[in-house]
């Protein structure tokens, strides 16, 4: 992303965890630990994508939990089920008296912005993108080229065809970031491996996901990554369809996004064997980011104004080692050393 020169700093993903240690006991009481009122406003993919909003909102109910706060009344969320919604949205949580609002992706920068304007005495948290010059809204990005380098260099050990699939959702900064990552992992490994990269133009459209996915695996693409929201669901379909028809020693696999997705890719293969599809997982900390800043603004130590990335280094992406064979993490875990040591920068464009 352009605009990631104005970075300030990290907010230590580790501190969740320690708050969640000292206020066990005042949880127990049956009071609630803080008088602020958080919620996130989904984009189009929806709570249960399965991938970026549930992160998000798994890490508020963290959240709520380990201040005592109830649904409905110390936290919640707002469906968007359309872009039009996201301003509609704003203005319900601002009426229903949450002071901390989150809007989660890029496509609510412009509502976000708007809405923070609006509102002067709440606070505004904008994830995977920048608004610059409102000291009420916080910026939150990810170095998400890292782990997708990284889901690269999986993909590059594990093919047997030398070509592999990237299905992404919009086009935009973010998801370059995921197709770049990826391309310059597998180049790293081998630079003969075919890269076939498509975008749905969705990320909402899950027929469009495994019409894409059904003709890589046709093509011979024998690992698809996919960065599309609820996109994946159909390409996870796709690989499950498409492994039940296949012996195991044929499998094919795909690569999870934002979560550890291992859980979605159960099968039986044609031969009878019980196994799973998804090699690995990029992992985006959505939900501990969530989480994090709100314990900020609880404590007034609320980093309006300012943009904070998470990377590699501080925790904030990473990849799940899933169905990953030993001599392919060993090169996951010597790539992912060299980029935090600074001896692999990988670019995002």
């Amino acid at each position: 992303m352009k605009k990631r020169a104005l970075v300030v700093g990290a907010i230590a993903l580790a501190s969740v965890s320690v708050l969640a240690g000292c206020r066990g006991r005042d949880a127990s009481a049956g009071k609630a630990d803080t008088d602020l009122k958080a919620a996130i406003v989904t984009d189009t993919g929806g709570i249960n994508d399965r991938s970026f909003n549930q992160s998000a909102w798994e890490g508020l109910q963290a959240w709520g939990k380990e201040n005592n706060l109830k649904k409905g009344q110390g936290f919640n969320f707002y469906q968007s089920n359309s872009a039009s919604d996201y301003t509609t949205n704003y203005n319900s949580a601002e009426q229903a008296g949450y002071k901390l609002m989150f809007g989660i992706g890029f496509s609510l920068q412009d509502a976000t912005a708007q809405a923070a304007k609006n509102n002067p005495n709440s606070e505004y948290v904008i994830v995977d993108s920048v608004i610059e010059g409102q000291k009420n809204v916080a910026s939150t990005t990810f170095s998400d080229e890292q782990s997708a380098y990284l889901a690269g260099v999986a993909a590059a050990k594990t093919t047997k065809t030398n070509k592999v699939g990237f299905i992404g959702g919009m086009q935009s900064d973010v998801i370059t970031a995921f197709q770049t990552g990826f391309e310059k992992g597998v180049a790293s490994v081998n630079p003969a491996i075919k890269v076939d990269v498509q975008y749905a133009q969705s990320f909402t459209d899950a027929g469009k996901g495994k019409t894409i996915a059904h003709a890589m695996y046709g093509a011979g693409e024998d690992v698809v990554y996919q960065c599309a929201g609820g996109v994946g669901t159909g390409a996870f379909q796709e690989a499950k369809a498409q492994n039940e028809q296949r012996t195991e020693a044929d499998k094919v696999w795909l690569i999870g996004v934002d979560q550890d997705q291992n859980y979605l890719g159960s099968y039986t293969s044609k031969d009878g064997k019980k196994s799973n599809f998804v090699l690995v997982s990029t992992i985006k900390e959505v939900g501990k980011v969530v989480q994090d800043i709100a314990g900020k603004a609880a404590k007034k130590e609320f980093p309006g104004g300012k943009v904070v990335n998470y990377d590699l280094k501080n925790g904030g992406v990473d990849l799940a080692k899933d169905n990953a064979s030993a001599d392919t993490w060993k090169a996951v875990q010597d790539a992912k050393d060299k980029i935090i040591s600074g001896d692999v920068k990988v670019p995002s464009k």
